[in-house]
């Protein structure tokens, strides 16, 4: 797919020109209509819903880093914390080793 001039919008805003809370609400839609799109959408909506979200998404994550970092949870150092095991690089406490 070919990058859209400045000038245009068919595509919608481009992310960098969203207001934060529009920029939120953006991703929140997209997510929501992704396995709709991704099931019943013709291969190039399919795709420019893809690099939609896609340019969505390097938005949401540039501006709001801290919303975006992984729960500590899900990680595989967090995980075995959480369950006693030690982690390479790190004491049980979480201090670096």
């Amino acid at each position: 797919m070919a990058d859209a001039s400045p000038t245009d919008r068919s595509h919608g805003i481009p992310p960098s020109e969203l207001a934060d809370d529009d920029l939120r609400r953006e991703v929140t839609r997209l997510h929501e209509t992704r396995h709709e799109a991704m099931r019943g959408a013709s291969e190039s909506a399919f795709e420019a819903h893809t690099q939609r979200m896609l340019a969505l998404e390097r938005e949401y994550i540039r501006r709001f880093p801290e919303d975006s970092a992984p729960d500590p949870l899900r990680t595989r150092a967090g995980a075995r914390e959480d369950a006693g095991q030690p982690v390479p690089g790190r004491d049980l406490e979480g201090s670096p080793g």
